[in-house]
């Protein structure tokens, strides 16, 4: 299984080098590929912080990305999930997972965060 780094992710969502681009589609369309929670946070902290692009947009296009047919990661469903909530919540990523993780996996979330707290509560009752 190979492993795609937020720089793999991110060249190939923005098509900013199209040569690295190239490679990482090349690389996705030929191979069944993981990501990791860890990296997808990284990569809308940097999409967000650093290219400014909008929340629904970062959302949407990450959706899509863990949704093609070679991409896989471990607990999928926790990670749609977490971009999910990430996109309906005023939370950072790593909140929204950590939702999604109980949500999800029934595990208990221990925190002081009261907006996590609200968020696991709320949830939870729907």
């Amino acid at each position: 299984m190979k492993i795609l780094d937020t720089n793999m992710i991110l060249r190939f969502l923005l098509n900013d080098n199209q040569d690295m681009a190239k490679q990482v589609e090349e690389l996705i369309d030929n191979n069944f590929v993981m990501v990791t929670s860890e990296v997808i946070a990284e990569v809308i902290y940097v999409m967000k912080s650093v290219y400014k692009i909008a929340k629904s947009d970062i959302t949407q296009t990450l959706l899509e990305f863990v949704s093609l047919p070679t991409v896989t990661a471990e607990h999928l469903d926790v990670i749609e999930k977490g971009i999910t909530l990430y996109a309906e919540n005023n939370l950072d990523f790593v909140d929204c997972l950590l939702c999604a993780y109980n949500l999800q996996c029934g595990y208990e979330i221990c925190t002081f965060d009261k907006k996590l707290n609200k968020l696991i509560e709320n949830k939870s009752k729907s």
